[in-house]
């Protein structure tokens, strides 16, 4: 049980690392406590609602009272399985904006700017400009990572992106190469009709080789000797043991548990670590702070027309469309139904998009729940770069207990301007010329909620995580208390030790985080096998000439 470098996580940075720090000729063990991820229920895209709400695949977490939130505890699913949350996400590919990278070095991350990160991009795109569009020189061909678009058949999906014409909006045909801001094509992590997780794309691949190797197991805490990270202590079969690392151990166990095992090993603010016994080995206050999330809101309205996926919702339906995909692979089970994307600013005075959203041809949770029993679609809207911060902590010195989760969303009075003006952008859109034929009324929030403060109790009492939680062991300069990281993965304090997942992000980027947790994987793994990173690419992404006076 050991080599050159121990993983811990077989999430999306974890699943990336494994691949490339393989190819490279190390002897590599990922350590994960969950199993597989065979079977429809994560397989097919369609049926992406179910395994976030499965135990067997899920951490099971949930945030404390949030007291912003009427006192709510919110959900906060992440992926128990290889791949991780790779395996239950929703699939939705987004790069991140330029302007978020570029945030990043400025707030100290040295050499992650957005010419340092698009070489990364590059390499873990499998992209199909023949098939999709978009421009190829923004794009990655050949590498692990399928990236797609679906069919967008429905005519509400098409209508989403003429709504925001309309609205005077900006259209981009391709959000993740030069120009972001507008409405357009989404993009998914499916590959013919199969979620493409980093399981699929990665892990597999690198387990056929003889130097990586997958183990079972719940990680306890890193083992020292002598001041540097030898291994990880985990429980295997019922018993404790330690799989040893001879070069380095590797954190990628995402932003919650990365830092409970942080803390778990001594590593953390040193009187949270008093508190339950743990010896202090490094006094470092910024593990478990920097907690950050988008939340959202679904604006749903019913469909005047039977054009929605809510055909599919009774049990003959749902049968009908897993039957279709198993046999065939195609038909609805083969797209995660989010084909339509926005990305807009909230106000003058942005210079980059700081609300995004996923349009949706059904009117349902995230968990399932049918809002309407009938046909209706959704937009999913919120702010992307909340100012709150929240906290990840030990609940005591057990490491099978589950961590204390504290977002402290809406926290800060900023939240609440972005989320009235989200709100009040995507009724415009569905008051336009394109919605016309298939408006019926507005189910969610409802008509009569129209003033701050009704849109204030709306959002109190229904907005939910986008889950997107990141930053608890911030990157930045070694000189910086709060920085957990330095620049290349570096636990500050501690020798042979790195942490490179969604964690290290030292602020939140625009849209879903799977994309950008793999570039993490991927760029942090040439830190580590001491290589020269990717030239950096000095290219400038489009923004609106009129930004500083003009909202669209």
């Amino acid at each position: 049980m050991q080599a050159d470098y121990v993983i811990v996580g077989a999430g999306s940075a974890g699943c990336a690392a494994a691949y490339r720090l393989s190819e490279a000729g190390a002897s590599v063990i990922v350590v994960e406590y969950g199993g597989s991820d065979a079977g429809p229920f994560i397989q097919m895209p369609g049926a992406l609602s179910y395994p976030m709400n499965m135990k067997r695949y899920d951490w099971g977490y949930w945030s404390e009272p949030e007291p912003h939130m009427n006192n709510r505890k919110m959900a906060v699913p992440r992926g128990k399985v290889i791949g991780g949350s790779s395996s239950i996400n929703g699939m939705v590919y987004v790069r991140g904006h330029a302007g978020d990278f570029d945030a990043w070095e400025e707030m100290g991350a040295t050499g992650w700017g957005y010419a340092d990160v698009l070489p990364y991009y590059k390499r873990m795109e499998h992209w199909n400009p023949a098939g999709h569009g978009g421009d190829p020189s923004w794009r990655g061909s050949d590498g692990p990572l399928h990236v797609s678009r679906g069919q967008r058949d429905n005519p509400l999906v098409s209508a989403f992106v003429e709504a925001g014409r309309e609205a005077g909006y900006e259209v981009t045909d391709d959000y993740n190469g030069e120009k972001q801001e507008g409405f357009g094509p989404m993009e998914a992590t499916i590959h013919r009709g199969r979620r493409w997780s980093a399981a699929n794309a990665y892990l597999r691949p690198a387990l056929k080789r003889p130097n990586c190797r997958l183990v079972r197991g719940l990680a306890r805490r890193v083992v020292f000797e002598e001041g540097r990270a030898t291994g990880i202590e985990v429980t295997r079969r019922g018993r404790t043991e330690t799989i040893r690392a001879g070069k380095e151990v590797i954190l990628a166990a995402s932003s919650i548990n990365s830092p409970k095992l942080l803390m778990l090993s001594g590593i953390g603010p040193a009187e949270e670590l008093k508190r339950h016994g743990i010896e202090v080995r490094a006094d470092r206050p910024g593990v478990g702070a920097n907690l950050q999330d988008h939340l959202e809101v679904y604006i749903q309205m019913a469909s005047s027309q039977p054009v929605t996926l809510y055909r599919y919702w009774s049990l003959l339906g749902k049968a009908y469309v897993g039957a279709r995909w198993l046999l065939t692979g195609g038909g609805p089970g083969a797209t995660n139904q989010f084909e339509s994307a926005g990305f807009i600013r909230s106000a003058a005075g942005i210079r980059y998009p700081d609300i995004q959203f996923h349009f949706l041809p059904l009117a349902v949770r995230y968990d399932g729940k049918a809002a309407l029993k009938g046909h209706g679609f959704q937009a999913h809207v919120g702010p992307m770069r909340s100012k709150s911060r929240g906290t990840v902590r030990l609940r005591s010195a057990d490491p099978g207990d589950t961590p204390v989760i504290r977002f402290n969303y809406m926290s800060h009075p900023d939240d609440w301007a972005e989320f009235r003006a989200a709100v009040r952008h995507t009724r415009e859109l569905f008051a336009t010329e394109a919605f016309r034929p298939y408006v019926s009324r507005e189910i969610q929030p409802g008509s009569d909620v129209v003033s701050d403060d009704e849109i204030d109790a709306f959002v109190r009492d229904h907005a939910e995580s986008a889950y997107h939680p990141c930053g608890t062991c911030r990157m930045g300069r070694p000189d910086d208390p709060e920085a957990v990281v330095d620049g290349e993965g570096r636990v500050i304090g501690a020798e042979g030790l790195r942490v490179i997942d969604s964690s290290i992000f030292p602020q939140i980027t625009n849209g879903n985080l799977n994309g950008p947790s793999i570039m993490v994987g991927e760029k942090m793994s040439d830190h580590i096998l001491g290589r020269t990173p990717l030239p950096r690419e000095n290219v400038q992404p489009w923004v609106h000439p009129d930004w500083e006076t003009a909202q669209r």
